[in-house]
């Protein structure tokens, strides 16, 4: 999620968040991957898994539905997507379960989020790596989530809630069942290939390789 490549950041109009629609110019000098090849390389997650994916709504840090999110769906590279789902496969046994906040996300929504924080003065966001300027979620293979409890819904204590950004946020800055929660979701992420940002206990990465990022945007998947 943290890549320091630089994307070009555009103006927001009032509380809105907008970014410029991807022309083939910038497709190419960001060397974003056809549509043609997201459709082929995304993929839905197991209908197990929970969504709750914030950035189609208003209920984010931007008070506002990012760009590309016109459907409230999350996808991921099809490897990754297996992989989750065999997390999900694995927590069921114990009665657990999982909530996804964010997938795969448009180049568009990451140029929004830099747009935002730009307009907003709160550029201390991308320096302190809260928010990125390219993001491995624009690649599919990022995840934003939490656990649940599978009987109610509920999700487990996590101390801070999704995109707090701050250093309560940090995985291990954490005690008592906060910090036993926050393990065993690392834990279980861990058992099939993701690996946690350390700045954030929600955020995993799942290895693939060479991959390329996407600009599809979910209302048209």
């Amino acid at each position: 999620m943290r890549l320091p490549l630089l994307f070009v950041a555009t103006a927001l109009a009032g509380c809105a968040v907008a970014a410029p629609a991807a022309t083939q110019a910038n497709a190419e000098s960001q060397r974003i991957a056809p549509d043609s090849v997201a459709r082929r390389e995304l993929a839905e997650l197991p209908p197990a898994i929970r969504q709750d994916v914030r950035y189609a709504t208003s209920n984010n840090f931007t008070g506002a539905t990012l760009p590309g999110y016109g459907r409230p769906v999350a996808l991921l590279r099809r490897e990754a997507a297996a992989a989750l789902g065999r997390v999900a496969t694995r927590l069921g046994r114990e009665g657990l379960g999982l909530k996804v906040f964010d997938g795969y996300r448009p180049v568009r929504a990451t140029l929004g989020m830099v747009a935002w924080c730009e307009r907003v003065g709160r550029t201390d966001l991308l320096d302190d790596g809260y928010i990125a300027r390219r993001s491995r979620h624009n690649q599919g293979v990022a995840v934003d989530l939490t656990m649940i409890r599978l009987d109610t819904g509920a999700p487990l204590e996590m101390g801070t809630p999704f995109d707090t950004f701050s250093d309560a946020a940090h995985t291990a800055n954490a005690s008592g069942e906060v910090a036993r929660n926050r393990q065993r979701l690392v834990a279980a992420m861990a058992a099939e290939g993701f690996v946690n940002y350390v700045n954030e206990w929600w955020h995993f990465s799942y290895p693939v390789a060479n991959p390329v990022p996407f600009d599809l945007p979910l209302e048209s998947w």
